[in-house]
Parts: C-alpha cells; structure tokens; sequence
C-alpha cells in the first residue's frame, strides 16, 4: 500500500486528470450547442442565397435542417419574411445544459439572417 500514498506521486497525477476530464466534459457540454447553432445559421444563410422563391419550401428546408442538427425548433418558430430580392429568416431556441448536476444554465441562441 506504500504506492498509494500521496509522497510517493499517485495522488496528485490521478487529481490532474480528473480535473481535467472534468474541463474537458463540460468543453463538449457547452461547445454542442454553440457547434449546431453556428452550423445551422450558415446552412440558413445558404439556403436564403439559393431560395428566393418559395417560403414554405424555405421553411421546410430550414426544419429539415434544424431536426439533422437536433435543434428544439418546431416548423412554427420559423418566421421567414421575402421582400423583392431578399429574404430575411428569424428563428431562436433554448437549450438547457447540465454539468453533473453541478452547474445548469440556460442558453439562448437567435438566427436573424438575411440574404
């Protein structure tokens, strides 16, 4: 059992990298949500450059992609307005994030686009 004790260098490494599965736990639990809101703004301002026609098209494109990314949007939250050569797309979310039950906090995430 000497080998366990804390001068011989055991305690400290193993405290190390708990600490720091621990950051990079909570890293991944808050960089989800920021990853998916940045991939599905950039995939709402392509498909604002490519369809000028259409809104429900538009909005069931959106959708799609907001269901692929897991986003917590319904087709309803999406508000697309056309104008003559633009098209503006406006929706928002919530997500909860949990760490260990140690930490919650609520983030809010706004797409407001438009090409």
């Amino acid at each position: 059992m000497r080998h366990l004790r804390n001068n011989d260098g055991f305690i400290k490494p193993l405290l190390v990298i708990a600490v720091m599965a621990f950051l990079v736990y909570s890293g991944i639990q808050f960089g989800i949500p920021y990853y998916r809101y940045s991939a599905f703004k950039s995939e709402a301002k392509e498909i604002a450059r490519i369809e000028l026609g259409q809104v429900e098209k538009t909005r069931a494109q959106l959708y799609e992609a907001a269901q692929n990314q897991k986003i917590p949007i319904e087709a309803d939250d999406i508000q697309i307005t056309k104008k003559t050569n633009t098209i503006r797309i406006q929706t928002s979310w919530s997500v909860d994030v949990d760490i260990l039950g140690l930490y919650q906090r609520t983030l809010h995430f706004t797409v407001d686009v438009e090409e």
